[in-house]
């Protein structure tokens, strides 16, 4: 799977970013480049090192937890999806694992540059944030649903945090 287009062409049809100015969309497009991944390519690993953000343009990727025995599915992302925003976050370390179950093309943004854009253009660097927490938050609750789902699959016996 190839795509002729641009890092910019993926970031004006991404849910995420298209609404964004122009120039913006340009200055967000010269932190990447657009990707392409093969099924059961690991793209990331719980507690890896955070270095890019991907725009999913295509395809699917399987968001994991691992736990002892293996890896617990998540959530699904697809097109207009959005993977590794913990490298925005201190310590930049990833808080999911990430596995391509569905051949897949996205743009690749780079965390060093992208987190400089952010900080030199504060107004750009609060909408691009605030679009990114509202993903954090939704994640969170599926996750949160996920682990409801999984203490009533086991019963009362499974051991919870308190």
């Amino acid at each position: 799977m190839t795509s002729s287009l641009t890092a910019f062409d993926h970031l004006a049809l991404h849910r995420l970013v298209a609404d964004l100015p122009s120039r913006w969309l340009q200055r967000l497009a010269a932190c990447g480049t657009s990707v392409a991944w093969p099924t059961s390519t690991r793209l990331l690993r719980e507690h890896s090192p955070a270095d890019h953000l991907w725009l999913v343009c295509s395809g699917v990727v399987q968001l994991d937890f691992h736990v002892p025995g293996g890896d617990v599915p998540i959530e699904r992302i697809g097109a207009d999806g959005v993977l590794g925003w913990s490298c925005l976050v201190r310590p930049f370390r990833s808080s999911v694992g990430a596995f391509v179950v569905e051949e897949c093309q996205a743009v690749e943004l780079h965390a060093g540059p992208l987190r400089e854009l952010i900080a030199e253009d504060p107004m750009f660097g609060l909408e691009f944030t605030t679009r990114v927490l509202s993903v954090a938050s939704r994640r969170l609750r599926v996750a949160r649903e996920r682990a409801a789902d999984l203490r009533l699959a086991h019963g009362s016996g499974w051991n919870v945090l308190r």
